[in-house]
């Protein structure tokens, strides 16, 4: 089986992004379904061993973003990725409508509230990008946000809200925030088919909506807005990743390999214990040991 190239997923800085000709489907990357759980395990196991260190560590935090249309699989791929991690070194956020309070502040607020600090993993399903991708395509919502008419200027909107946005993770960045970006590339025949799916199947009726169905009339603005905002904000600090994900096995083993080798990518290990420490641990030790044997 071919073996896992993180950077053919990538997206470089600069890159003008055409999604047409970035697949959705891959050859798939496990050779059975025993296969498959054997490469995810591994790689879960492993996340699972970085993430010890990363907590114990304290100095990094990572951020993981999930951007993608209905049913491409995100809530699936964190719970599979995600399986082996200790949930006190993790925090997941989904981000619906805002609020009134949280339109009261910049469009970037509501995220930076719940950031991960250093030493955990902070995951974003869906994020502040969707400023530049529904808002994009629905730019009826800018007068719900309350931003003075003499800002709303067309397109600078969206070149503003970029640079505020590549501003922001640069600031991260050197705080000590990793962030590794996801946009999960979901064919509109897989959709349809899931969607269908979701319909067939009375376990799966509570995903589906029929504002779903709206938002799927709007696919080729999406496309557009997806394409934008990948090519505006995919940078070396904080890169995107376009993972084909009509495949869902496939993008899980994608995921968790991209995320394990941003792990390895970090200098991190257990804290030293210093000469005074080791000492005083050891005459714990001996407190312990001399009760175990009063014991007996």
């Amino acid at each position: 089986m071919k073996a896992i190239q993180c950077d053919d997923f990538l997206v470089k800085e600069g890159e003008k992004v055409d999604l047409d000709k970035r697949p959705t489907r891959i050859d798939r990357l496990y050779e059975s379904k025993d296969h498959y759980k054997k490469l995810l395990k591994t790689h879960v196991e492993d996340l699972s061993e970085l993430q010890r260190v990363h907590y114990a560590d304290n100095s990094y935090a990572v951020l993981l973003i999930f951007q993608a249309m209905d049913a491409a699989g995100k809530d699936s791929v964190i719970r599979h990725v995600m399986s082996g991690v200790n949930p006190q070194g993790c925090q997941v956020f989904s981000f619906k409508h805002p609020s009134a309070i949280e339109l009261d502040h910049d469009f970037l607020w509501r995220t930076n509230c719940v950031l991960p600090e250093r030493g955990r993993i902070g995951i974003f399903n869906r994020s502040y990008y969707e400023e530049v991708l529904i808002v994009r395509v629905h730019p009826e919502i800018l007068s719900s946000q309350k931003i003075p008419e003499d800002l709303l200027n067309g397109k600078d909107v969206w070149k503003d809200r970029y640079e505020s946005i590549n501003s922001m993770e640069h600031h991260l960045y050197h705080n000590g925030t990793r962030i590794v970006k996801f946009f999960l590339h979901l064919s509109r025949a897989e959709q349809c088919q899931r969607f269908l799916d979701r319909i067939d199947e009375p376990e799966k009726n509570w995903k589906f909506s029929i504002a779903d169905m709206k938002e799927r009339g709007y696919w080729e603005q999406y496309m557009d807005a997806y394409e934008a905002c990948l090519g505006a904000t995919s940078t070396k600090r904080a890169p995107w990743y376009i993972v084909p994900a009509d495949d869902k096995k496939n993008a899980r083993l994608i995921v968790s390999r991209i995320i394990v080798e941003t792990f390895r990518a970090l200098n991190m290990s257990y804290p030293e214990t210093s000469t005074e420490r080791r000492a005083e641990l050891m005459s714990i030790r001996e407190m312990l040991v001399a009760e175990q044997q009063s014991r007996q």
